[in-house]
């Protein structure tokens, strides 16, 4: 399999799944500890834009330094959540198309009423 042309959610799951399994680390991938390196990434990524101005925020990709060490935390941040996803079962598009589902119900655009959202 060329995973250049396998970049689909189930795909890189099954490449995490595997990676995993060749090295026995299944055994620490429960949730407790796959949502904690979840939160860790996360923060890693927050930690590059710490200091930065709204401006210098916006430009970050335009620094070859910087755009690799948020790409790469990005990265991470993405495959701890499809871990996560993967051991309880969850499906993240369906999940986030859901999610907006909700959120479009709940947050209409300015000038359309909730009411209207909810007629058939």
């Amino acid at each position: 399999m060329d995973p250049v042309n396998e970049l689909d959610l189930a795909s890189l799951q099954r490449r995490l799944a595997d990676f995993a399994a060749a090295r026995d680390w299944q055994q620490y991938h429960t949730p407790k500890n796959l949502v904690a390196a979840l939160s860790v990434e996360a923060s890693e990524l927050v930690e590059i834009f710490q200091w930065l101005t709204p401006e210098e925020s916006a430009r970050v990709m335009d620094d070859a330094g910087t755009a690799h060490r948020v790409t790469d935390e990005v990265a991470d941040v993405l495959a701890y959540l499809l871990q996560f996803c993967e051991v309880l079962g969850i499906d993240p598009l369906a999940a986030l198309n859901a999610k907006i589902d909700r959120n479009e119900r709940r947050f209409p655009p300015p000038g359309e009423s909730r009411a209207a959202e909810e007629e058939p």
